[in-house]
């Protein structure tokens, strides 16, 4: 029962047009942003970096352009880290096919899919950006419930995303 309590705690949550957010943080860096379902109620952030990661999705909201400055702390493995990096260079309004981050850290479109799954700091590791080969949204969060696609879709029209183009 206190590890679920441990695995539930957040160092803040705020609403999104498309979900509620929980932030995790150590106090130094973020170390998780989750798309939460919609029950869960908004919390003040309890230190600084969740205050600082709350003003700047606020600002990415009002702002697709905003660049997030807040430190991050994704942990996973050496693989998982560059992918995340590659995916944190495609530029704003664009896609990159899991195939093309796969050919960029040499590795293959699974095990890009997997590093995606993996990723515990949505939006600032902006993964929805990568897409299925033919421009199909392929899949999303490893969720099990919800709409996720939906979320991606809301995000990629968000940031200028041309769907079909």
């Amino acid at each position: 029962m206190a590890r679920e309590r441990t695995a539930r705690t957040y160092a803040a949550k705020l609403r999104a047009p498309f979900a509620m957010l929980g932030v995790r943080t150590d106090g130094v860096a973020v170390t998780g942003i989750e798309y939460l379902t919609g029950d869960d109620l908004p919390e003040a952030p309890r230190d600084r970096i969740a205050a600082r990661a709350v003003r700047e999705i606020e600002r990415y909201l009002d702002d697709p352009a905003f660049r997030f400055t807040v430190p991050i702390a994704p942990g996973g493995t050496p693989f998982q880290r560059g992918v995340w990096e590659a995916i944190r260079a495609i530029p704003l309004a664009e896609s990159r096919t899991y195939g093309e981050i796969a050919r960029s850290v040499h590795s293959a479109a699974r095990a890009v899919g997997q590093a995606c799954g993996a990723n515990r700091i949505a939006l600032i590791i902006p993964c929805h950006r990568v897409v299925g080969s033919a421009g199909a949204l392929g899949g999303f969060m490893n969720a099990e419930r919800g709409d996720p696609l939906a979320i991606k879709r809301w995000l990629l029209a968000h940031e200028g995303y041309r769907f079909g183009a």
